[in-house]
Formats: structure tokens, C-alpha cells, sequence
């Protein structure tokens, strides 16, 4: 897996709309496509693609903490977001795209600093104009839960 340096790394929107959602993300698994940069940022990275569910894994580092020392947030959701909207996606036709409508996010406890976790996508339903998802943050080697959250998307088919 590779990192998109700058834009250009990154797949023209011609290129995605001639990919269905699934072989989209299942090219930034194997390596075909560049993952973005947001991975490389936040220390996570694709793990698992199939139909209707994604995996992305990582872990935070002392970058990803608030004022008080601990996690922030913001990091949490970003893997949620991650992970639900791209479980969506891999629904997602050839000629059509989506992005995140909304999103909410429970964190239950605390992830310790470099502890790896899974952050899981499962889509719930998805039809020609929304997606809508949930997912969990559960550590790798604990099974703890550690966050959960839910998301809508829109799936667009642009026009000429």
C-alpha cells in the first residue's frame, strides 16, 4: 500500500466513475491505487475490503492527542468515517461516487497510546441515492470495544 504524495497521485474522478466501489477500494488494498493521504497522517491504513464491509487498522500516537494527554477525538471519527463511508463505497455502481452526509460517534473508553485497533464498516442499506453504515472500534489483541458510530451517505452519478 502506497500513500498519495500530492494530487496527482490521486485517481482523476473519470478514472473512479469507470471502477465500481468494491474494485475502487479493493485497488488501494492490493496496491493498484494510492491510499489517501489522510492514512499516513493519522497512522491507519486499509486492512480488510469486502462487499458491504471494510476494515481500516491502526494506531494513535502522542500527534493524535488533545490537551489533556489522551486521544482526541477527532481521531476516533475519522477511522469511524473512514471505514463506515467506505463500507458504503464498496455498494457503490461503476459511474457513481458518494460521500459522508453525516456521522455520530460513541466513544466508550479510552484507546491507550499505540494500541492497535480495527475500526469496522458495515453497511446496512444501500439504494440508488443513500448508504447508510455503522461501525466499531474494537482493539486487536484486547476484542475491547472502545467506540461505535453510524453514517449516511450520498451516492451521486455525475452528468456530463
Amino acid at each position: 500500500m502506497f500513500y498519495a504524495q500530492s494530487p496527482d497521485d490521486l485517481l482523476s474522478l473519470a478514472d473512479v466513475l469507470g471502477l465500481s466501489g468494491l474494485d475502487f477500494m479493493q485497488g488501494i488494498l492490493e496496491g493498484r491505487h494510492p491510499a489517501p493521504p489522510i492514512g499516513k497522517t493519522l497512522n491507519y491504513k486499509l486492512n480488510a475490503v469486502e462487499e458491504g464491509r471494510t476494515v481500516f487498522r491502526g494506531a494513535p500516537l502522542f500527534d493524535h492527542c488533545n490537551p489533556m494527554g489522551t486521544v482526541h477525538g477527532g481521531w476516533y471519527g475519522t477511522l469511524l468515517d473512514s471505514a463506515m463511508a467506505c463500507a458504503v463505497m464498496t455498494k457503490v455502481p461503476k459511474g457513481s461516487v458518494y460521500t459522508t452526509l453525516e456521522y455520530k460517534i460513541n466513544i466508550l473508553r479510552p484507546i491507550p497510546l499505540g494500541q492497535e485497533i480495527d475500526a469496522i464498516g458495515m453497511t446496512d442499506h444501500t439504494g440508488r441515492s443513500t448508504g447508510i453504515a455503522h461501525g466499531e472500534i474494537r482493539g486487536v489483541e484486547d476484542g475491547k470495544l472502545y467506540a461505535t458510530g453510524s453514517t449516511t451517505c450520498i451516492i451521486m452519478t455525475p452528468k456530463d
